[in-house]
């Protein structure tokens, strides 16, 4: 980057040129939103300060900012923040960063009228890392029994920040038990999840922001993409009600796969949504001991 472009736009054009000789796709957009961050305003109010000089203290924590961005770091991570189903999230390398076709996942478990119509339900949310799936729910719907797990101490930890941060701390237990140990069994009326399900050869493709920032214990789904999808099935349905729902967020190939595991553990009226982009992307069934 320049020592000292003067204004705003000059600081985009200058930093974005940067970032794309360093081969980061989206160079543009994420310098974009490293700026408004900085200027604590919207991406879209910058072409109105385009002509406005970025002060010295805010250039230098945007070369800061820039620099971890072409080292190959998450420009969500940087930012510290992140939106999703319309609230920001605290991110960072503790959890996964929310992606949109999570909203997926969310929309269907919101959209299942029967599941709500029973006043209160327990529902869990399994691998919760950032909290925003659980916290979602909670928002949406307070009047639900929440729990959410994880694996990792780190990311309960920042699951319980974010559920502070968005005032539903009290709604939601978070714990780092397994399901199993959690509940008795035939407690629940709902297990939700987006598991680990990216094949161990594939993690080793993935771009390296993911593959080298993002924790690999949330993404690797073992040789075939489905061993933590296949032990969550298997829980879910000692755990659940007679009637109770499953809900997981699944690899785009693997729907197939996934409706088998449900079905040989006895879950019916499995259905496969969409994810944004139109491929399968959430399975969903329904307990029939």
């Amino acid at each position: 980057m320049p020592e000292s472009p003067k204004t705003i736009a000059e600081v985009l054009a200058a930093a974005g040129e940067y970032l794309a000789g360093k081969g980061l796709d989206d160079a543009r957009p994420a310098v974009e939103l490293l700026v408004a961050r900085l200027l604590n305003c919207r991406r879209l109010e910058l072409p109105l300060r385009a002509q406005a000089v970025l002060p010295e203290n805010l250039l230098a924590a945007l070369r800061r900012g820039v620099r971890r961005v072409a080292g190959g770091e998450p420009v969500q991570y940087v930012l510290g923040q992140w939106d999703f189903m319309g609230r920001t999230f605290k991110v960072d390398r503790r959890a996964l960063i929310p992606r949109p076709d999570t909203e997926c996942l969310v929309a269907a478990v919101l959209a299942c009228a029967p599941l709500w119509a029973q006043g209160r339900p327990a529902i869990v949310d399994i691998g919760t890392g950032s909290g925003c799936i659980a916290i979602s729910l909670a928002l949406a719907r307070p009047d639900g029994l929440y729990i959410g797990l994880d694996v990792s101490g780190d990311a309960l930890a920042l699951a319980r920040e974010n559920a502070a941060a968005l005032g539903v701390a009290d709604r939601i237990a978070f714990t780092g038990a397994d399901l199993c140990d959690t509940v008795e069994p035939e407690m629940l009326d709902a297990v939700v999840s987006n598991p680990p399900y990216v094949r161990t050869a594939d993690f080793e493709k993935l771009p390296v922001h993911i593959r080298c920032h993002e924790p690999r214990l949330a993404l690797d789904g073992g040789p075939d993409g489905l061993t933590v999808i296949e032990g969550i099935v298997q829980d879910a349905a000692i755990a659940l009600k007679n009637g109770g729902r499953l809900f997981l967020e699944i690899g785009w190939d693997q729907a197939a796969a996934v409706k088998a595991l449900f079905a040989q553990a006895g879950f019916d009226g499995v259905h496969v949504g969409p994810d944004l982009a139109g491929r399968d992307r959430v399975v969903a069934g329904v307990l029939a001991r």
